[in-house]
């Protein structure tokens, strides 16, 4: 069965250029007629070798996501794709969707979500495109996309009904099949494979232990049901806030103190009967975990996982090596040596763990936003880490705050803490890291609010596997004590731009383990503001958000 494609004329947007997790913008932008449809047309046009292939789409379920899953069925179609796998009501998870490419050899995927960001119609939505690897494209993917949609004049499309996608079967649209699939079965099949599902179920059917996981009406929700309530026979009502909806019920589904402060005030409760706390993001690739009365930070968590590998079935032969994203604390690092594995800094962006994960030289990774995973698939994912942590829990039979506290004893403790600049203009942002470079000649050696910076450069990158380079990844400022601070511009907000602060100083005797983070960075705190000039270019008295 054939169908015409039809050519619809268009103009190159300025502005869409993917950044770490592809292209992110308000709902308001990607909703302007041929926005989207220029975007997906230009990855089309990069693409080589796609005809007759298969596809995997899916999204968060944030507001906009049917609209979009239906231009794009039908702009595959258009460029010659032969299947698309697409997720039931257009949902699938970014590590679902990464564990389905995988598994169905698809030659590629395109993920709609705007992560953690805010949804509903005056939200974010955002879209990006994985290999067939299963992970975010290279930036030599996502650069040739940029320049394509920069010259784009025209985008391809054909006329078809909408696909029912609320009903798992097959359709057409002209000789394209489109399959609407379980978006759980493959993903919690998978996840079985790795951790001792017997075990976790022992662990949540004992009367004294509750857990509570909140999928922060995201796309985790059915998931999170799936998994923890049907397959390991969680009680009903563990997983709270678990329909994902547009607008994520107003809140940002962030998985962070902030965000998901319920969840902390539950299990800083001991009227809640809880004993471990969890949460996922909007697109499901973050984590929160959180102990009785402890949040534990995602770099401690990392480095939990690892210590703890031996207790893992998926991970008791061993791990060919750890990485984390250079902003990550060092941690992970100690563990690293302790097990005589190497441990690699990359730069911030999933993307720059594939190679890596592809080569065989790591099997766990983690960055300090929230987010880790392994070999088993090529995104970060929220819910293996939870249940990595259930695995944990059911062997050591003791509770999260206790194993991190513990791990300290081991290892030591990096105290660290993030502090978002959010929405900063543009101009002030970039004025900023450029004034900072241009200082980072006179930082080494120098003084600054009594302490002793012995070092200060701008952070890059060589792939060891593919030889590729990146650079101007991030300011690091190192004192002669170990403490770092580092200072970077994300690349995951929609407007202006977010100023990300990230402090880090090693503790090794355990009786000053337990002074408050904040308070145990507060010379460093001092330090970042006189050094990169925060409050004097920006106007900005304090972080918006600390983590």
């Amino acid at each position: 069965m054939t169908m015409q494609v039809i050519s619809v004329p268009s103009a190159p947007f300025a502005g869409q250029k993917p950044g770490t997790s592809g292209l992110r913008k308000k709902v308001k932008v990607f909703s302007q007629a041929r926005y989207l449809e220029n975007f997906v047309q230009a990855i089309f046009d990069t693409l080589s070798g796609q005809q007759g292939q298969t596809l995997v789409l899916g999204g968060d379920g944030r507001y906009y996501n049917d609209v979009a899953i239906q231009t794009i069925l039908r702009m595959a179609a258009a460029a010659g794709f032969g299947r698309v796998l697409v997720g039931r009501d257009g949902i699938l998870s970014t590590p679902a969707a990464s564990a389905v490419i995988r598994k169905w050899q698809a030659f590629g995927g395109i993920i709609l979500s705007a992560s953690h960001n805010e949804g509903g119609p005056e939200g974010d939505f955002g879209i990006k495109y994985n290999l067939g690897n299963g992970g975010p494209a290279n930036e030599a993917f996502t650069d040739a996309v940029y320049r394509r949609t920069q010259e784009i004049s025209a985008y391809r499309t054909v006329e078809s009904p909408a696909v029912d996608l609320s009903r798992i079967g097959e359709s057409r649209i002209g000789a394209m099949r489109v399959s609407v699939i379980d978006p759980v079965a493959d993903y919690a099949e998978l996840l079985e494979s790795l951790f001792d599902f017997d075990r976790i179920a022992a662990l949540l059917s004992r009367p004294d232990f509750r857990m509570r996981f909140d999928a922060m009406h995201a796309v985790t929700g059915p998931y999170a049901r799936a998994i923890l309530e049907e397959r390991l026979g969680a009680p009903a009502g563990t997983v709270v806030n678990g329909i994902p909806l547009p607008d994520f019920a107003g809140g940002h589904p962030d998985p962070n103190p902030v965000w998901a402060a319920d969840l902390v005030a539950a299990l800083a409760d001991p009227a809640s009967g809880l004993s471990f706390g969890a949460a996922s993001d909007g697109d499901g690739d973050r984590n929160m975990i959180v102990g009785p009365n402890f949040v534990v930070s995602p770099s401690d968590s990392l480095a939990v996982l690892a210590a703890n590998h031996a207790l893992v079935p998926a991970y008791a032969g061993g791990l060919a090596g750890v990485a984390r994203s250079m902003p990550t604390s060092c941690a992970v690092d100690r563990v690293a040596q302790a097990l005589g594995i190497p441990c690699y800094e990359t730069p911030t962006g999933w993307k720059y763990f594939g190679s890596l994960l592809d080569a065989g030289k790591a099997t766990l990774c983690g960055e300090e936003s929230a987010g880790t995973g392994s070999n088993h698939v090529r995104e970060k994912d929220g819910l293996w880490a939870v249940l990595y942590w259930l695995n944990i829990l059911a062997v050591r039979a003791t509770s999260a705050d206790v194993i991190v506290r513990e791990h300290w004893q081991r290892f030591g403790r990096n105290v660290y803490s993030r502090h978002d600049y959010e929405a900063i203009e543009t101009d002030r942002a970039d004025r900023l890291m450029d004034e900072l470079r241009a200082r980072l000649p006179q930082l080494a050696g120098s003084e600054s609010c009594g302490l002793h910076i012995a070092a200060a450069d701008d952070f890059s990158y060589t792939d060891p596997v593919d030889g590729s380079r990146s650079e101007r990844q991030g300011v690091r400022v190192m004192l002669d004590d170990g403490s770092r601070v580092v200072f970077r511009l994300s690349g995951t907000g929609t407007e202006g731009a977010t100023l990300r602060v990230y402090l880090e100083r090693f503790v090794a005797d355990p009786s000053q383990h337990e002074v408050p983070t904040q308070e145990a960075l507060a010379p460093l705190i001092r330090l970042a503001d006189a050094v990169a000039r925060i409050q004097a270019v920006t106007g900005r008295e304090k972080a918006d958000v600390i983590s």
